[in-house]
């Protein structure tokens, strides 16, 4: 009798075992899968995802997050096509993927104000844009590079014919300063920060302190329109978790440079802890909450666009931006 009853008790245990991981399964996969595109390789732009993910803030509002670089496409072309539902991306990125049909929308700044600029070694001596002429300027080849510096330098009465450009695509800023160009287009947050760790000088232009123009969003989330649209829900939960994860790369840097690192382990570790220290107040800068975008700041960049005929007609600005995920 003892032994039945112990039988009865064990198909008992399994069945209520099997039901338990079964309940497990389900829960699990409730979980949405979302597929998030970076802009290039991993880095403390980046930095809000990672810890976002790493501390689980997406798994919090049911989102089963996956972080990837793109292998072929941009990441605008990846979420206008649905192959990414969110995506790392930059002001002008997105402006000319909307003048071409490209439904993206642009859902937070990453950092409130132009951190990039041209950098050289200091023994260049390019102390200014009109010290341009005569040196070889290596870049991605984008017509809106050209036009940067052609106003830089005739701001600074330089003669932009004199200077040879160089289309060097990505290649390490340092090792490209010593072989082939004299300068070139750069986030200081990043090979600025590098440079310091290493003990090398760098002459740097800034270009957001030349002209307000140029004060851009760079870089940016990104979505599909249609998430905007029909997935309302989607979207306030990842920007909920994205936004927790950049609040504490500000309040926590360190800690958040080693959540970078955990899921980017072949980072240069000191590189990510240092960068991400001068990046922590300049995420949300002047703003209160992080990720706010303005109408002035989009119209002006995009006016400059068309004004240097980079592109035949002003977007509607209005739709290629929205903040209304990040204040709910």
């Amino acid at each position: 009798m003892m032994k039945k009853i112990l039988t009865i008790f064990a198909i008992m245990f399994l069945i209520v075992g099997i039901s338990g991981c079964n309940t497990n399964k389900e829960v699990k996969e409730e979980n949405q899968k979302v597929v998030v595109t970076l802009d290039w390789t991993p880095n403390t732009n980046h930095t809000g995802l990672y810890t976002a993910l790493d501390k689980g803030f997406y798994e919090e509002e049911g989102l089963d997050v996956e972080i990837i670089q793109p292998a072929g496409g941009t990441s605008e072309q990846l979420v206008a096509a649905n192959q990414a539902q969110f995506g790392v991306s930059y002001q002008e990125g997105v402006t000319y993927a909307r003048a071409n049909g490209m439904p993206v929308v642009s859902i937070a700044a990453v950092i409130q104000h132009n951190t990039s600029g041209f950098a050289s070694l200091a023994s260049k001596n390019i102390k200014s844009p009109k010290d341009f002429e005569g040196k070889r300027y290596g870049g991605w080849g984008s017509e809106i590079e050209n036009e940067t510096i052609k106003e830089l330098m005739e701001a600074y009465g330089g003669d932009y014919s004199k200077v040879e450009i160089l289309t060097t695509g990505a290649v390490d800023f340092f090792a490209s300063s010593e072989k082939n160009a004299d300068f070139s287009w750069i986030f200081y947050g990043w090979d600025g920060i590098a440079a310091e760790l290493k003990g090398i000088e760098l002459n740097y232009i800034n270009v957001a302190d030349f002209d307000e123009t140029f004060d851009f969003y760079t870089p940016v989330i990104i979505t599909n329109e249609e998430i905007t649209v029909n997935n309302k829900e989607l979207a306030e939960k990842f920007m909920k978790a994205t936004s927790r994860g950049y609040n504490f790369a500000i309040e926590n840097p360190e800690e958040a440079g080693e959540s970078l690192l955990k899921y980017a382990p072949e980072l240069d570790s000191d590189l990510v802890y240092a960068s991400q220290k001068w990046l922590a107040d300049k995420y949300a800068g002047d703003e209160k909450v992080w990720g706010i975008q303005s109408f002035e700041v989009w119209d002006r960049y995009t006016e400059w666009l068309v004004e240097r005929g980079l592109l035949e007609e002003k977007i509607e600005t209005g739709k290629a931006f929205t903040n209304e995920f990040l204040l709910k």
